[in-house]
């Protein structure tokens, strides 16, 4: 056999079931008992795709890895006399009795599934998760796709010729300071992430200040507009009234005359109701431009209050690769 399956620390492996993945068409079991546990055959007969399968399960994203060219390969392609699956699916379960991953359950199983038209799915304990998910959970347990708890005679040569640091990267896996290392990379992408939000934080925030001034000078343009409204019409209708009061001063008692201050008058108030008409339409506008410009101060609160969050949350995973680093 190509391949070899080491112990997963002190979990015990359980079962391991396969349906429709590489030469598994029907769903096959296989137990594995305390002790020892063997699986032998002719070459041809799949025991590369047995090994293959717990790869896959674990989360392998290496076509090459798997012996094929591309993902979907591993679905059942048919044969003359049996069709082609449309579903490829491996459980792994193992007995967590002993409590040594970090969750209630007693009995872990890790399904994958891979759909022939490209869509996939993680599942455990038969609960929709992710990669990640599994990823974490037996972080640190020697249990993973390309972990040492599965060899290859290519990974053999790699570790005598200590290949590309495929030897320290054993004795750090075996070693529990693994996890160490793959944090460090995940807290550095997180910064990297954080700094990009906040480089976008900060463009946003240039165009609501560029957007604050021009509101506060139309702000200012409206008030400085209704302030002479309210000045013109109180010395229009002064205007108005000294004239009727000058004409009747001069003692015009004729008719046409009155008509005449009748009709200014009139034109006077109708000239006060479009101004107020008018002032109530700029007022609605200034109100309208008020709460733009809240709005427009609220957001700027908000991304402020954002800018500190992420530095602090910078300062913070600073704080923690520093640690890490001097560990």
């Amino acid at each position: 056999m190509a391949r070899s399956i080491k112990p997963f620390g002190n979990l015990k492996l359980t079962t391991l079931e396969i349906k429709g993945f590489k030469s598994f068409a029907e769903k096959t079991i296989i137990e594995f008992q305390d002790g020892v546990t063997a699986i032998v055959g002719p070459n041809g007969c799949g025991k590369s795709n047995i090994v293959d399968a717990i790869r896959w399960v674990l989360g392998e994203q290496s076509t090459r890895s798997l012996r094929s060219d591309k993902m979907e390969n591993v679905i059942f392609n048919g044969t003359q006399k049996r069709k082609s699956s449309n579903l490829a699916e491996v459980s792994l379960s193992f007995d967590n009795t002993k409590k040594l991953l970090p969750t209630e359950y007693s009995q872990i199983t890790i399904t994958r599934k891979l759909f022939r038209t490209g869509e996939s799915e993680y599942r455990l304990n038969d609960i929709p998760c992710r990669l990640k998910d599994i990823t974490d959970l037996f972080l640190d347990t020697g249990i993973g796709s390309d972990s040492y708890s599965i060899i290859e005679l290519r990974m053999v040569e790699e570790l005598i010729t200590n290949k590309e640091g495929s030897r320290r990267n054993l004795f750090e896996e075996a070693a529990g300071i693994a996890k160490y290392r793959i944090r460090k990379k995940q807290t550095h992408s997180k910064l990297k992430d954080t700094q990009e939000d906040l480089e976008r934080v900060e463009d946003v925030l240039f165009e609501i200040s560029k957007n604050l001034k021009t509101l506060e000078q139309q702000a200012k343009r409206t008030e400085k507009y209704y302030r002479l409204k309210d000045q013109y019409k109180s010395l229009a209708l002064e205007i108005s009234v000294q004239k009727i009061l000058n004409k009747k001063k001069e003692g015009l008692e004729s008719e046409k005359t009155e008509l005449r201050f009748l009709d200014e008058i009139l034109n006077s108030k109708t000239q006060i109701e479009l101004l107020e008409a008018d002032l109530e339409k700029f007022k609605l506008d200034l109100i309208h431009q008020e709460k733009q410009l809240m709005v427009q101060q609220k957001a700027s609160n908000q991304f402020t209050a954002e800018i500190q969050q992420k530095e602090n949350e910078q300062k913070l995973k600073n704080e923690k690769i520093k640690n890490l680093s001097e560990g």
